[in-house]
């Protein structure tokens, strides 16, 4: 695999100095003085290219356009899935999100008894016992009270909604249920969602700084995910509105191409908020910064130059942004094409914290930090399933293999993005090969349906338990 690193002069110069100086990235994590902290943001539905520098055309998302331009942009990211839940659990185990009943499939609100095992080792947990103050700000959707809980799962503190997704303004969910929580607590906070979010990270970055652990924080945005409101949506029309038809803004009911814009705008301000306190809080440069999306974009979203949307396998339902500011480490203006996924960030974490990953759940993922300085990855096939229309993709090097249905693909995504040209009969050799990898990789994989598990397993423990007859 290859990897481009394209830099200003002044920013190769400076990444040639620190590399002289202290080595590789991993060798400059363990030289500093201390563990850095770790704010990890992550938007909801983003679409691949929704921020200007990215792409967007027609509106600019100036502050994380210049977190870009102060460190490291990401053009072959991918999510774990192409779906909500699935991500966030590949990305709190750092393992394949199909190990767990709960990673299968969506929706989590059929699945009352599915959730994120409290015994599973995750990233947050292996992050406190590593000597860090951790937290989670924003959305949870990884099970409900009372099995299933952020604070079960290694977050020392929780601010925001445990489901997919709730009114901005009401905080409650579509079928009338209030749905912010401080902790185990209730919440009755008036607001728009996305400013309340920043409010609770920019005073958690205060509260953070001023002891002397290391602290990581997932900021875990609910926009641009429907209901599809801006932050002008609070007169009394639209409340109005709302009461009259509450699911007349969930998903396809309702929206705007310029209302998703301003939800998108106010998301890149309240970002700038939280990265000011960072800054006046004297921790900017002992942070590592990471702004991303949990799956490819929606209704509204610009994907270019891919096809494909949320919950599909084509890279639009797949590619996310990256974005990496890591001050001593990632030059600025940089861009990599290496090929990172979201369960990545766990041994990646872990690797800058001075820790690894527990033996007993090993992940999946790879230390991604020597994309940080420039260097190339070690190639790897990478894989995905999906349920609607039977899905299956992998990729490998330039080469992906996908299957909708009973339609398979082989494409080169480098050369052709929108994943129109199909090769799998000029190129016969690579398709088997990968349509091959994924049978055997997904042969280690739980089967798709969930309903057959029930919880209260240890990690790994319910595959060992599975029985197939049921």
């Amino acid at each position: 695999m290859t990897s481009t690193f394209n830099l200003t002069r002044r920013a190769t110069l400076a990444g040639a100095a620190a590399t002289l100086a202290v080595g590789a990235a991993p060798a400059i994590a363990r030289k500093r003085a201390r563990q850095p902290n770790i704010l990890y943001i992550m938007a909801d539905d983003l679409g691949y290219a929704d921020l200007s520098c990215y792409g967007r055309r027609d509106f600019e998302t100036p502050v994380l356009d210049k977190l870009a331009t102060q460190g490291l942009r990401f053009t072959h990211a991918y999510a774990n899935s192409a779906v909500c839940t699935a991500t966030r659990v590949g990305l709190i185990t750092g393992r394949y999100q199909y190990r767990l009943p709960v990673g299968l499939e969506e929706p989590l609100a059929f699945r009352p008894n599915i959730g994120l095992p409290p015994s599973q080792p995750t990233l947050p947990s292996l992050l406190a016992k590593a000597g860090y103050r951790t937290s989670l700000i924003g959305k949870w959707h990884l099970g409900s009270l009372p099995d299933f809980d952020p604070l079960k799962s290694g977050y020392q503190s929780f601010w925001g909604i445990r489901s997919g997704g709730v009114d901005y303004y009401t905080h409650a969910t579509s079928n009338g249920q209030l749905d912010l929580w401080d902790g185990p607590t209730p919440v009755d906070k008036a607001g728009y969602l996305t400013d309340l979010l920043a409010d609770r990270a920019i005073e958690e970055i205060r509260e953070a700084s001023a002891t002397k652990a290391p602290w990581f924080m997932s900021l875990h945005f609910t926009a641009p995910h429907w209901p599809w409101e801006g932050p002008d949506d609070a007169s009394e029309s639209v409340r109005i509105a709302r009461l009259k038809d509450p699911k007349g803004l969930f998903h396809f009911d309702g929206g705007s191409a310029a209302i998703y814009a301003a939800m998108v705008r106010r998301l890149d301000y309240q970002i700038g908020r939280v990265l000011a306190a960072l800054k006046a809080s004297g921790a900017e440069q002992d942070t590592i910064v990471i702004f991303t999306s949990d799956n490819g974009g929606e209704r509204f979203s610009d994907t270019w130059p891919f096809s494909g949307r949320k919950t599909e396998l084509l890279e639009g339902g797949l590619r996310i942004p990256v974005i990496v500011r890591w001050p001593g480490v990632t030059g600025a203006g940089a861009t990599s094409d290496a090929q990172i996924i979201s369960m990545d960030w766990l041994p990646t974490f872990l690797a800058a914290a001075g820790s690894a990953p527990d033996p007993k759940s090993p992940s999946d993922g790879i230390d991604i930090s020597a994309a940080f300085s420039g260097r190339p990855l070690p190639e790897r096939t990478l894989f995905w399933r999906y349920k609607n229309h039977a899905q299956r993709a992998a990729r490998r090097g330039n080469m992906k293999y996908l299957k909708i249905g009973e339609n398979e693909f082989l494409f080169d995504v480098a050369a052709d993005p929108l994943e129109r040209a199909n090769l799998k009969d000029r190129q016969p050799e690579v398709f088997t090969s990968l349509k091959t990898a994924w049978a055997e990789w997904n042969a280690q994989m739980l089967p798709l349906d969930a309903q057959s598990y029930t919880h209260g397993f240890g990690p790994g423990e319910l595959a060992d338990h599975f029985n197939p007859a049921l």
